[in-house]
C-alpha cells in the first residue's frame, strides 16, 4: 500500500470500524470510541434512521454532586441561595454532558454505505 493511503486509512479507521459481534451478541467497543466518549460502565442504545446508536451514559453521581456542594459551602453559600446555586451548577454540567451527546450523534451519523471510503483507500473495481 502507498504511504500516502496509509494516513487515509488511519483517519477513516478513527472514524468507523468494523467489529465482531458474539454468538451471545455481544460486541467490544474499540478502545478510542470508549475513552474519546468517556463510556463508563453503562451505555444507552436504541435504532435510529436504521442503525444502532449506543450512547454512553453521564449521570451526576453522589459524589460528584457532594463536591459540588463542598465547593458552594465553602464559597459561603446556604439556604435556598445554596439550592439555587447548586441547580445552577449541575445544569451547566447537564448542558456540557448533552453537548458531548450531540458531538457523539454526529459522529455517528451514516451518510453512505462506506463504498466511497472503500473505493478512495483500494481503488474502484471495474
Amino acid at each position: 500500500m502507498a504511504r500516502g493511503n496509509t494516513a487515509l486509512m488511519e483517519r477513516v479507521n478513527l472514524q468507523k470500524k468494523r467489529i465482531s459481534v458474539s454468538p451471545k451478541r455481544q460486541i467490544t467497543i474499540p478502545l478510542q470510541f470508549y475513552n474519546k466518549l468517556g463510556i463508563d460502565s453503562e451505555v444507552e442504545c436504541f435504532v435510529k434512521d436504521g442503525a444502532l446508536v449506543i450512547k454512553p451514559v453521564h449521570e451526576i453521581d453522589q459524589t460528584f454532586a457532594a463536591e459540588i456542594l463542598d465547593d458552594l459551602v465553602e464559597q459561603g453559600f446556604q439556604g435556598k441561595e445554596l439550592v439555587a446555586k447548586f441547580k445552577e451548577a449541575t445544569g451547566r454540567f447537564r448542558k456540557a454532558v448533552e453537548k458531548m451527546i450531540e458531538e457523539a450523534d454526529e459522529l455517528a451519523k451514516i451518510t453512505d454505505d462506506g463504498s466511497s471510503k472503500v473505493a478512495e483507500i483500494f481503488g474502484r473495481e471495474d
